[in-house]
Parts: structure tokens; C-alpha cells; sequence
């Protein structure tokens, strides 16, 4: 997190949220995760400056009176989570059922995908990518309502259909990307209920960043400080702090398990029962 997105608090804060039930707390740990982070972040401002990562600009600050429409995006997110992450974990169930590890379903199942996602791309430019690109574009307001809502539906497709195949690529860049599309829509659409409040769509986007990761990713305080350190929008704190939190409570009230360690579990239990019927094999095969 600290080199890929110069987010140096975020990346130490991601080890210890998800890392916690195998995270040793001693002084020797810390400093390994510590020196890391300022080793990494040092390269990459050599290399990339000091710049944010994501430029939308200097965002409003968000007034007292609005705070509890952020409340509502994070009840928002709060029901997308758990979803997103059922939708991943049976899409590759799918997929592994579909190649069931022979190399030349998974080469045509790649195949398939990428001309698919090249034939979105033709189409609208932003359904396809990793998604960097596409939100200062979006949280500056530069797509309608139902456009944004397609793009994000789109693009859900997209992000389950790429990860879940097994194609080299991580979630995190398509889902802030997806976080940002339906802030952004959420925003502009109270926009127009609450003309008297002022809204400003960007910040809504910045909330729906954080969130989706709070409620995916079960790391509220990862999701909160990486948006803020990734924008440079600080003054944002309070609404991305009543977001995420709503988003993270109903997530784990509605059942949801947190991504990444789901996916781990799965993944060890995988090659536990890989490893037990090798170890069975073995005797059989002495035997003969």
C-alpha cells in the first residue's frame, strides 16, 4: 500500500486490521513494518514526487447539517459489501469448476474475458481498466446519474469476471474505482433533493471510496486514512469517518466475512486438502 499508492499510514494501519489475529505485537514487528513503509514510500517519492496519487482537487469541507446523508451512503455500502464479496467468492467457484485446473480451459477462458472487456473498452472507455484513470474523472462530476450507475454495474461485471479468473491483477484499484462511482452517484442524486445544502458530489465520492473498502475488506481505519493520504483531502475526516464506521457495522451486522481473510482461508484449506490426499496416495502407490 505504501509504494503502489503512497499511502505510507494506511499500510501499516492494513497490517495491523487484517493482520490482527496473526499479528505479533512486539517492538521487533513494529520496527520490520515501519522500516518497510518508510524504505518503500522514500522510493517512490524519488521516483514519482510528492504529489497526491489521485488528483481531484481541494473538496469542500462537508457542514454539520449534511453529515447524516454520509450516514445513509455508509448503510449504502454497508448492504454492497457483503454482496460484492458473496459475488467474488462464487464467481470463482464458477470459474474453477468451468477449467478445473486444465490449462487450455484457462487459457480460453482468459481469451474470452479479455475480448470482452477490450469490446467494452471500445465502447465506453471507462467500463475497462484498472480504474485509477477513472475517478477524478467521475468525482468531478463529469457523468450523469445513470451513467455512473451503468459504468459501476459494468464495471462490477468486469472486476468479478478478471479477479475471480485467476488472471494476474488485484481488487483494490477496481474497487475503490467502484466505490467512487456510486459516491459520486449518491451525491449528485441528493444534489437535487437537497438543493439548499449545496452538495458537492466529490466529497460523497471520496466517502464511497473508503467505505466500500470498510465494508469489503472489514479495515475501516485502512479504508479511511489510504482515501485521505491517496486525495490529500484531510478536511474530509468526519463524513469518511460516519461513513466508513455505518458501512463496517452493517456489513458485520448482515453476516458479511472480510474479503482478503476469506479468500486466505479458502485458499490454505485448499492446499491442506491437496496436501492430505497426496499424503494418502503415497501409501498406495509404495503398496503397488
Amino acid at each position: 500500500l505504501s509504494a503502489a499508492f503512497n499511502a505510507p499510514l494506511a499500510g501499516i494501519l492494513f497490517i495491523i486490521e487484517e493482520m490482527r489475529p496473526q499479528f505479533r505485537y512486539n517492538l521487533i514487528s513494529i520496527k520490520a513494518v515501519f522500516t518497510g513503509v518508510i524504505m518503500s514510500s522514500i522510493v517512490f517519492r524519488i521516483f514519482n514526487g510528492e504529489a497526491p496519487i489521485i488528483e481531484v482537487g481541494k473538496l469542500s469541507d462537508a457542514p454539520v447539517n449534511t453529515l447524516w446523508l454520509y450516514l445513509i451512503l455508509g448503510i449504502i455500502f454497508g448492504c454492497v459489501g457483503p454482496v460484492f464479496n458473496s459475488l467474488v467468492l462464487r464467481t470463482q467457484d464458477m470459474f474453477q469448476r468451468f477449467h478445473g485446473g486444465e490449462i487450455k480451459k484457462w487459457v480460453l477462458m482468459g481469451g474470452a474475458i479479455g475480448g470482452l472487456c477490450g469490446i467494452l473498452g471500445l465502447i465506453e472507455p471507462a467500463a475497462a481498466g484498472g480504474g485509477f484513470n477513472l475517478i477524478p474523472i467521475a468525482a468531478a462530476g463529469n457523468f450523469s446519474v445513470g451513467l455512473l450507475l451503468f459504468i459501476f454495474i459494468t464495471r462490477v461485471v468486469t472486476t468479478l469476471l478478471c479477479f475471480s479468473s485467476g488472471a494476474p491483477g488485484g481488487i483494490f484499484a477496481p474497487m475503490l474505482a467502484l466505490g467512487t462511482l456510486l459516491g459520486t452517484a449518491f451525491g449528485m442524486a441528493a444534489a437535487v433533493l437537497f438543493p439548499q445544502y449545496h452538495l458537492e458530489a466529490g466529497t460523497f465520492a471520496i466517502a464511497g471510496m473508503g467505505a466500500l473498502m470498510a465494508a469489503s475488506v472489514r479495515a475501516p481505519l485502512t479504508g479511511i486514512v489510504l482515501v485521505l493520504e491517496m486525495t490529500d483531502n484531510y478536511q474530509l475526516i468526519l463524513p469518511m469517518i460516519i461513513t466508513c464506521l455505518g458501512a463496517t457495522l452493517l456489513a458485520q451486522f448482515l453476516g458479511g466475512k472480510p474479503l482478503y481473510s476469506t479468500i486466505l482461508a479458502r485458499t490454505l484449506a485448499k492446499q491442506d486438502a491437496e496436501q492430505a490426499a497426496k499424503n494418502q496416495n503415497a501409501p498406495a502407490d509404495e503398496n503397488t
